[in-house]
């Protein structure tokens, strides 16, 4: 393992957060928040990085201290990494039987393999306790860093809350968070709150093409800006926009119904939440053509952006919007997967065109 470092886009803020003068008052928890896929997990764990570096340079690990060898080769013993089974799975970085535990029913008896959990289970938590109640290794802070905190349920918020109330001497939480709106607002008040704001395209830009992204400009702002997500898209062979969109785009641009039966031919291998998201950023731009603005997500696809915003209202526009977000929270639920795309695609199409829908 290596040595985590700050993005090009934070480096600033970090060494003003991290720097000595603020690190005298520093609060033993944080909030960090701001726009998916900018790289705030990243930032965290680069910010724990410097806060346990036993020769910190302008708050950054120096890299060569025994704290830093130990963070680096992830055996320091005053560090702590919370984060559903799920994630840290995904991350490839989960600890041997995570995925295996065995799931027990009402009567105590074994019900099979545990899927890994999505959610940060009170038990993790509850393992903070003692933890963090001993004395650190070298005398220096402790941290633990927690994501996603949106993941926190009502049982191991209120656990977390419990423990924030009367916090353990000489630790750190960084609670990291896609939307604090969601958390549980007693514990949003035990944080000091750091947002991270979206990077200027320059320095997002310049950093994709040093990782060989092809297309840096149109992955960014189909993006959103954020230039992880642009750069994980990017490597998981992604295109900036798929196929069906450019066919469904292109018949609505021109006042036309598209094929839906093509359409959904060409969904049924993708994630039901990954074209809905597509959707969603084209309502969006949409939104924003009518508004006489430039396109955010799509602007290779501006023009026919501007042609739906012509013809459909504004208002059934932003209820576009505000129904595929609800479609998304039942995404991975649908009853038949073909139906549900009809419809949402029905939907999607009868409101730019500028007609009434028609419940599947």
């Amino acid at each position: 393992m290596s040595l985590p470092r700050f993005y090009p886009w934070h480096e600033e803020t970090a060494r003003a957060w991290l720097g000595e003068e603020q690190r005298r008052r520093f609060a033993h928890a944080w909030l960090i928040h701001g726009l998916a896929g900018i790289g705030k997990v990243e930032f965290a764990r680069a910010a724990a990085a410097g806060l346990l570096c036993e020769s910190p340079q302008d708050g950054m690990a120096c890299g060569q201290c025994p704290a830093c060898t130990w963070y680096a080769s992830g055996n320091h013993p005053d560090f702590r990494r919370v984060r559903p089974e799920a994630v840290a799975l995904a991350e490839g970085q989960a600890e041997e039987g995570d995925a295996e535990e065995e799931a027990v029913d009402a009567d105590g008896k074994k019900a099979g393999k545990r899927a890994p959990s999505r959610e940060i289970r009170i038990e993790q938590i509850r393992a903070l306790e003692s933890w963090a109640n001993t004395g650190t290794h070298r005398g220096g802070l402790r941290v633990v860093v927690l994501y996603p905190a949106e993941t926190l349920n009502t049982i191991s918020a209120n656990g977390l809350l419990k423990i924030l109330e009367e916090p353990p001497p000489q630790t750190v939480f960084l609670l990291v968070s896609d939307a604090p709106d969601r958390l549980l607002p007693t514990l949003v008040s035990r944080c000091r709150r750091l947002p991270l704001g979206t990077p200027a395209p320059e320095p997002a830009l310049a950093w994709l093409q040093e990782q060989g992204v092809q297309d840096a400009a149109a992955q960014l702002a189909a993006a959103g800006g954020a230039p992880v997500a642009a750069w994980r898209r990017a490597e998981a062979g992604v295109p900036p926009r798929a196929p069906w969109l450019d066919t469904f785009v292109t018949a609505l641009a021109q006042g036309k119904p598209p094929d839906l039966g093509q359409i959904v031919d060409a969904l049924d291998k993708i994630p039901a939440a990954e074209w809905i998201d597509a959707l969603q950023r084209l309502a969006i731009d949409v939104a924003l053509a009518q508004a006489g603005m430039g396109a955010r997500y799509f602007p290779d696809l501006a023009s026919q952006s501007a042609k739906i915003g012509e013809r459909a209202e504004r208002g059934r526009v932003a209820e576009l919007s505000r129904w595929l977000t609800r479609q998304r929270r039942i995404a991975d639920h649908p009853l038949n997967a073909r139906l549900f795309a009809q419809d949402v695609l029905a939907q999607a199409s009868a409101a730019c065109l500028g007609r009434r829908p028609k419940r599947a």
